[in-house]
């Protein structure tokens, strides 16, 4: 079986992105070849198979205005590419490839199509007349969430898969750091108190900003606290700002993007996803299998995770954040991860997830 794995862009800042394509193309088959395309950009972060970088200009691919004009000639280019690629299946990142390649698929009815959706998306009406264009035997649409699937079945009128992203609990565990190494490696300070961690894109909907102000009043009362947050971002000059404005330069440290992100978990205490919106939150299920216990906002794919474990806190509320941190150091967190491990089941979620990719690409 041919597949073409066709993203926005690559880069670090669609990591996650790749993560998730390339773990479901990994259940593909000893028979698939597996060929990945980025439409935008460079820089595959992980994946299977061959790459091809296509740098379309970004304005055509979004096709704004007269660039709009030169999208014929994109599709022709794609059309002629799969044909020489002898693809059988094309696996699509979102709505926003969706819109380029699926008219093009109207005339190719030997490729067959599967949309993944990564998170919450606004689907105009000419992107509903779209998705309901080819029929269900030769589109398979799944997102990585069951309420982002219930939410878009509600939309299109037409089945969505839940294909929850879940990783092989053996093979996470396998590289992690102890404590003390992952703190070296992060640079923090082996003696420090409770080191709580953060981890994503320096982003407005990951909730940084809101999360620097309540560490700041939690550790008004609990001076020995200190907050890691690993990710890179345009928000690093501001969030390093205030930071340094408010006194707390020794104890929030601004780690930046690491590659080894995922041996480095237990340099933390406790996780805080303080998130506005999230397609999934991947950070969750990794940090519960790190055995590092969770404190997230209060959003239905955290609780889809987690149930009723999760330590769930109102998005942006700074005062009921400051008050959960300062209490984390009253709790037990091993007896908190336990629980949270045991609503997660990594197992089974895993188990599911290979089940799910296999159907999602063979259907």
């Amino acid at each position: 079986m041919n597949i073409v794995n066709m993203m926005w862009a690559g880069g670090t800042p669609y990591m996650s992105i790749h993560k998730v394509h390339r773990q479901v193309l990994s259940h593909a088959g000893a028979d698939a070849r597996i060929s990945n395309w980025l439409l935008l950009g460079s820089g595959l972060c992980c994946g299977l198979g061959s790459t091809r970088e296509w740098h379309m200009p970004p304005r055509a691919l979004k096709g704004r205005h007269l660039w709009r004009l030169l999208r014929p000639w994109l599709r022709m280019r794609l059309r002629k590419a799969l044909a020489e690629a002898k693809a059988e299946v094309v696996l699509l990142d979102g709505i926003g490839v969706a819109r380029l390649v699926l008219p093009l698929l109207q005339q190719i009815p030997e490729v067959r199509a599967k949309v993944l959706f990564h998170g919450k998306t606004h689907l105009s009406a000419s992107d509903i007349r779209l998705l309901r264009m080819l029929p269900v035997e030769r589109l398979g649409i799944a997102a990585v969430s069951g309420t982002l699937a219930e939410s878009l079945q509600r939309d299109l009128g037409r089945p969505v898969q839940t294909l929850r992203m879940a990783l092989d609990p053996l093979a996470f565990v396998e590289p992690l750091l102890s404590r003390d190494k992952a703190r070296q490696a992060l640079q923090l300070p082996q003696a420090a108190g409770m080191m709580l961690g953060a981890v994503g894109r320096l982003v407005e909907s990951k909730g940084f900003e809101m999360l620097i102000e309540a560490f700041a009043k939690a550790r008004a009362q609990q001076p020995d606290l200190h907050l890691a947050i690993i990710g890179e971002g345009p928000q690093h000059a501001m969030l390093q700002a205030r930071v340094d404005a408010l006194g707390l330069a020794g104890c929030v440290h601004l780690c930046g993007h690491r590659e080894d992100l995922q041996q480095l978990y237990r340099a933390f205490d406790w996780l805080l996803v303080p998130s506005r919106s999230e397609g999934l939150g991947l950070v969750v299920q990794e940090a519960v299998m790190a055995d590092v216990p969770v404190v997230c906002s209060d959003l239905q794919v955290f609780r889809e995770q987690l149930q009723d474990t999760g330590g769930y806190l109102p998005v942006a509320d700074e005062c009921a954040w400051a008050e959960a941190i300062a209490h984390c150091t009253a709790l037990s967190a091993p007896a908190v991860a336990a629980r949270q491990r045991q609503a997660l089941a990594p197992e089974q979620a895993w188990q599911a997830f290979r089940n799910g990719s296999q159907s999602l690409l063979r259907s």
